[in-house]
Formats: C-alpha cells, sequence, structure tokens
C-alpha cells in the first residue's frame, strides 16, 4: 500500500474488470484515474476506435459533454468572487432576452397560454438549473417541445456544428415562454447554456478565452477546449452511440471529420468541452481542495467552493423535479455538480461530489476520502444503467485499503 492507501491487488482488479468491458465490446477503449493523497493511478485500456489498431493513451482525447457544466459554473463563481456578477441579481441587464418572461399555464399547453413570472431569472437560479428552462421529460408531441426542437435551443446530443451563434441562439430562447416559474423546478442542462453566454458578456470575452486564462492556464489543462485544433486532432478518440437494438456501439462523431475539429459558433456551456484524463484530474484535484491548485495559486476560494458543492436543492423543488423517478432520493444539486447526500452504496459517501458526460465519461471528487476519480470512455452511455460506469465507481472505492 503507498501514501494514497490503495491495496495494489485491487487495483488490479479493477484493470481486470474494466479490461473485460472492453473485450466484451461495451466500449472500444476507456481510461480510468484515482488520485489520493498525493498518489495518482492511471490505466489505460483498448483502442479510440472500434477495430481500430490505434492504441487509447493517456494523452487521448474526449469529448466530455455534461462534464462541462462544473467548469462553467466554478467560471461563473470566478465573477462571483469579483463582484462582477451576484447570485441573486435578476440577469436580465446582460441576458435581456430573458426579461419580462411570461410562464405556460400547463406544460402541455398552447404556447400562447401563460401567465407572468413571478420573479426575474436570477444567476444562482442558472447555476441550480431553476430558471424554468431545460430538459422537458415525458411525451415529446407537445407545443413546447416541438418548438424546442425547431429552434435548435433543446438539450439533445452535443452537436458543436449545428447551433447558431450566442446572440442568435439567445435570441431564439428568448422568443418561448418559461416551462416553469422561475425556482419552482429543477429543470436539466439549459442552465449551463445561458450561464456561457452570461460569462462572456459579463467579461466582454470570447468564452473560452476566459475559461483558458482562469482556469485551464492556471491548472496545465492544455488539451481541454470547445475545439481539437489540427495539431492535435489524431489524439481524439471516435465517438459512439450505443445501436438501439443490438446495443453494439455506432459512430457518432469522428476524428479528421469530428464535429469538434473547428471552433464552434456557439461555445456550449452545457456540454461542448473536449479533455482529457490529465487535465480533469487537475480540475478534480483543484475542487478537492477547495479551490487551490499546485503551486500555490487559487482559483476559487473555499467558501465558494463548498457553497458549490452543497445541496441547493429543497425538498420540495425534488419533489417535482429529475431525470428518473427516485433521482433525488440520495443526491442534491449544489453548482454545476451533483452531490451525494446519502449512502446506498459502496461509492456512495456523503459529500461526494461531481457529474457525468453523456457521451461516456465520469467524475468525482470526495472530501471524505480525499480522492478524485475520473472514468473517460468513448461511447455514450447512461450512467445509471451502465455496468462500465457502475463497475468502475465500485472498483475505485474497493481499491481503498486503509
Amino acid at each position: 500500500m503507498g501514501d494514497g492507501g490503495f491495496s495494489i491487488a485491487r487495483l488490479g482488479r479493477m484493470h481486470d474488470v474494466m479490461a473485460r468491458h472492453v473485450d466484451r465490446g461495451e466500449a472500444p477503449g476507456l481510461i480510468t484515474a484515482l488520485s489520493r493523497r498525493g498518489e495518482t493511478h492511471v490505466d489505460v485500456i483498448g483502442t479510440k476506435a472500434v477495430d481500430g489498431e490505434d492504441p487509447m493513451r493517456r494523452d487521448t482525447i474526449f469529448r466530455i459533454a455534461s462534464m462541462t457544466k462544473p467548469v462553467i459554473a466554478v467560471a461563473a463563481m470566478i465573477l462571483v468572487e469579483e463582484c462582477v456578477l451576484r447570485l441573486d441579481d435578476p440577469v436580465d441587464r446582460l441576458l435581456p432576452e430573458l426579461a419580462d418572461r411570461r410562464v405556460l399555464r400547463r406544460i402541455d399547453g398552447p404556447l400562447e397560454d401563460t401567465v407572468p413570472a413571478v420573479r426575474p431569472i436570477t444567476l444562482r437560479d442558472l447555476l441550480t438549473f431553476r430558471l424554468g428552462l431545460g430538459m422537458l421529460m415525458g411525451p415529446q408531441d407537445v407545443p413546447m417541445a416541438r418548438a424546442v426542437q425547431e429552434l435548435g435551443v433543446g438539450a439533445g446530443m452535443p452537436d458543436p456544428a449545428a447551433a447558431p451563434d450566442p446572440d442568435e441562439w439567445m435570441r431564439r430562447l428568448g422568443t418561448l415562454p418559461l416551462m416553469h416559474q422561475p425556482g419552482e423546478k429543477w429543470l436539466y442542462h439549459t442552465g449551463s447554456q445561458v450561464l456561457g453566454v452570461l460569462i462572456a458578456r459579463a467579461t466582454g470575452r470570447p468564452l473560452e478565452d476566459f475559461l483558458r486564462e482562469r482556469i485551464f492556464d492556471p491548472l496545465g489543462m492544455a488539451d481541454t477546449g470547445f475545439h481539437v485544433p489540427p495539431e492535435k486532432l489524431g489524439r481524439l478518440a471516435t465517438s459512439y452511440l450505443a445501436d438501439p437494438e443490438t446495443g453494439k456501439p455506432e459512430p457518432y462523431d469522428g476524428v479528421e471529420d469530428s464535429r469538434w475539429a473547428a471552433p464552434p459558433a456557439f461555445p456550449d456551456g452545457g456540454g461542448g468541452l473536449v479533455s482529457t484524463v490529465d487535465d480533469f484530474l487537475a480540475f478534480g484535484r483543484m475542487m478537492l481542495d477547495r479551490g487551490r491548485y499546485d503551486g500555490g495559486g487559487r482559483v476559487l476560494s473555499r467558501p465558494s467552493v463548498e457553497l458549490m458543492t452543497t445541496d441547493q436543492l429543497t425538498p420540495a423543488q425534488k419533489a417535482v423535479s429529475g431525470l428518473l423517478p427516485g433521482a433525488w432520493d440520495n443526491l442534491g444539486w449544489g453548482f454545476g455538480v451533483s452531490v451525494v447526500t446519502g449512502r446506498d452504496g459502496v461509492a456512495a459517501v456523503p459529500g461526494r461530489f461531481g457529474w457525468d458526460g453523456g457521451l461516456g465519461t465520469s467524475w468525482a471528487s470526495d472530501p471524505a476520502e480525499q480522492m478524485v476519480a475520473v472514468l473517460l470512455t468513448q461511447r455514450a452511455q447512461f450512467p445509471q444503467f451502465s455496468p462500465v460506469y457502475l463497475d468502475f465507481w465500485t472498483l475505485a472505492y474497493q481499491a481503498i485499503d486503509d
């Protein structure tokens, strides 16, 4: 056992189980990483593409999808600390498209059947996904769902080549009524997209420029961004979806023709970033260290990180929200991250925070165990049903030997 308190034999078990997932074709390849008390273990398995010969490498670049959300939340909190933004101020000044909102009387009703919003949307609403707009669960054959799809402002698969520029995206979003009153309900995804636009307008700079100066460069996240430049494209893994009938991986995004091969018109704060295992380990360590990073610098203060990683949802909001039934039984939501609130599994340590990416990635930092864990695959899988995800988190915690 090293300084990190990991069992070498149990790390070997982790490798064997994850390698079996690759051998069974559940993912062409994957990377796992555990970091605890200065000791880091990275395991690289498989290939970058189905039937490919190019092996997965430690510096392989992945589309991290919704793992973008915690990064955007950190960027917003930097501006809060600098008093450029305030958590409970209305966003109307910088996002006039969201001023004077109307709210659907019924979620399945006509778009014209609305009532006034009871209050303005705030930065806190964006960070906690309670702005009144987001992923619409349930029947999709309703006017609101159709309008969201027609306008191209929905919560679908990440596609940086499809969205318009931020001003046009906000204009389209602003033509819609809210689905629910601000603060009433947690609705996934859209809050982070709007947050990216807000940050760019608040700073007067492109979103990626601000992220690079204040987060990526200080943390050494050299391969993280909204596109993959030509000189790095050979390190990008092919992305796959599961065939709905066979479950086998089907190509979603290639390499030379990748949607991420050029800078996007809309830098998507909800799911647009690419990254590597070492880059995201650096981000996870900074969050675990409550804003501090190697070399003694700070991205955020300890109180800000503690606020971000505290459950912000009320019981009433949880009762009407969630991606799946029972989603909030042992989870909460902070600012851009989920937070474990109840111990119902080996890896479910209260206070553990992080988030997943729908194209096959996952991250969490655990203050109680002083551990950061990252899983990167190139196959889209829903975390609660994916054996790769489920086994990774069990294996990460069974490897602890102190």
